[in-house]
């Protein structure tokens, strides 16, 4: 410290003045000024925050009983259910960390991620024996294996473990005092990556980030009081983007759901008076494209938050027609999730429903919580021109960005190079500060020379009325390196032939960014929603 002041002196921290950040009193709150409010809808189940917290004070207390404390990793393998939202907070509330498994991993991810992770206790759902039996062989830990039984899922599943998990909280004393953190810097959760090459990546958060997301989330997506949340994105996916904190800040509803089917979405947002849900686009189209006979009327307007790739102006259009007010988002596994909003300006609406949609197609500004969201030069770390043209990555600086990458220092490092979160998005910063994502820098086509943004030609072919999904990627060519490759899914019974999709996208593109080949099939996707183009590479080389 340079320069002491009189504000320096006899003005220490103390536990008066200063408590570490976490977002476990945000649920101790809500059940002290809210206890009789529901907290939780699970198909007959109401749940209210009084029994909510102290069924996550049993599930801290049964861990401590058996020997879990600071710094152990207890991994979960579960649905969008009431025990997932429990162990988002039990589990730190023993000083534990948080391990939230991808349920569509195979079993040999699965049992890597144990290994890795030293996972001292698992919590898995019946329907997943089949990953999680071969998984627990396989890995080299011998975890206490805890199964929860929903009563909502009656399909074939066995139970893997010594317990179930209402006997296990059944164990556990409500009235034990759970743990604060002793420092908010203290893991609070895991997060593996999708490890789409090598093993993935561990990604670690902190209460303090936990907290902030948390908070910054009410803000983002306008969730006001008492919203009514419907979980249609999985919480092990970013810890859910933090909204399992979330909702106890404005004592909300989650409302549970075990699959995202649109029959069950609308019936959820219409007999629950659903205000708020998250999702990838996959989401929206199920939505948009659902059956008559599938839909419900809406009670009001709900608020979509979307992320993943940027939505097509046509679903965003087919959203609103719908009844749905879609806010774009941004961030990743390594920022806690959403770190970035589309801020919508009033005078917006006075544009052209194209150019709003060409609007919200944008990524946005930098969540309340995030110190510094900027477009560089990977190589000279300077901003790039604010022109809307000029590519650079996108990286992120802030209190809502990752401790780091767990055991892998050395990947750690080369993430935070320059003092800067680099996230290998490839984006244009407009003259107004908003950020737009033009792709990956691994998905870039660079044909002849020149750079072809993949989502430029994806948006050109989203807008074409019978394609419902689309993703292109490079495909290797002897004379130009590489040209676009088209992988396209149609909507329903609709029928367009490749010719006429390479023909529409001449209309809106530049010769060489047109597709050369267009193909139709299902596009391989990630459990939430993104698609798979490193699968899509490997067919376009086979072709």
């Amino acid at each position: 410290m340079t320069g002491a002041t009189i504000y320096d002196h006899g003005l220490d921290r103390n536990p008066a003045n200063h408590q570490p950040l976490t977002p476990l009193t945000f649920l101790e709150r809500a059940a002290a000024v809210f206890p009789d409010r529901t907290a939780v809808i699970h198909g007959g189940l109401r749940r209210s925050y009084r029994d909510l917290y102290a069924r996550c004070r049993r599930l801290a207390s049964a861990l401590s009983a058996h020997g879990i404390g600071r710094g152990d990793t207890v991994a979960v393998m579960l649905a969008n259910t009431p025990a997932m939202i429990e162990c988002h907070y039990g589990v730190p509330m023993a000083g534990a960390v948080l391990n939230t498994l991808n349920t569509r991993l195979d079993a040999a991810i699965i049992g890597f991620c144990l290994d890795h992770g030293e996972a001292k206790v698992v919590i898995t759902d019946r329907e997943f024996a089949r990953t999680m039996g071969p998984a627990l062989r396989q890995a080299g830990v011998t975890p206490l294996v805890i199964d929860y039984d929903d009563p909502e899922f009656d399909g074939p599943g066995e139970r893997l473990g010594t317990i179930e998990y209402e006997d296990f909280l059944a164990g556990g004393d409500p009235a034990r005092a759970w743990t604060m953190p002793g420092d908010e810097w203290d893991a609070i959760s895991l997060n593996y990556t999708s490890g789409t090459t090598g093993d993935p990546k561990g990604v670690v958060y902190h209460h303090r980030g936990a907290s902030l997301l948390a908070v910054g989330n009410v803000v983002a997506g306008n969730l006001g009081r008492h919203p009514v949340y419907l979980w249609t994105l999985p919480m092990f996916h970013c810890n859910g983007w933090c909204f399992p904190w979330t909702l106890s800040v404005v004592a909300g509803t989650h409302v549970c759901l075990r699959q995202v089917r649109a029959k069950a979405m609308y019936d959820a947002i219409a007999d629950h008076g659903v205000t708020h849900l998250c999702g990838a686009p996959i989401v929206m189209s199920l939505l948009i494209n659902a059956p008559a006979a599938e839909r419900r009327d809406l009670p009001r307007r709900v608020s979509f938050l979307t992320a993943a790739a940027p939505p097509p102006e046509a679903v965003l259009a087919g959203m609103a027609e719908a009844g749905f007010d879609v806010t774009h988002v941004y961030g990743l596994t390594e920022t806690y999730g959403p770190a970035v909003v589309n801020e919508w300006h009033a005078d917006w609406d006075a544009l052209s429903k194209d150019e709003q949609a060409a609007r919200k197609a944008r990524q946005g500004v930098r969540y309340p919580p995030l110190e510094a969201l900027d477009v560089l030069d990977p190589e000279t770390m300077e901003p790039v021109p604010a022109d809307g043209e000029t590519l650079g990555e996108v990286m992120f600086r802030g209190n809502v960005v990752m401790r780091g990458y767990l055991k892998n220092p050395s990947a750690t490092e080369a993430a935070f190079k320059g003092g800067w979160f680099h996230s290998g998005d490839l984006g244009v910063k407009h003259p107004d500060g908003y950020i737009q994502l033009k792709d990956r820098s691994k998905d870039i086509i660079i044909s002849g020379g020149e750079n072809i943004s993949s989502i430029e030609v994806e948006e050109a072919l989203f807008k074409h009325p019978a394609v419902a999904a689309a993703a292109v990627v490079a495909k290797p060519d002897e004379k130009w390196g590489e040209t676009p490759c088209a992988f396209v899914e149609l909507k329903g019974s609709e029928t367009v032939s490749a010719e006429e999709l390479i023909g529409w996208c001449r209309r809106s593109l530049a010769g060489f960014k047109v597709p050369r080949h267009v193909v139709f099939t299902e596009l391989p996707k990630t459990s939430t929603g993104k698609v798979q183009k490193f699968v899509l590479r490997e067919m376009a080389k086979a072709l």
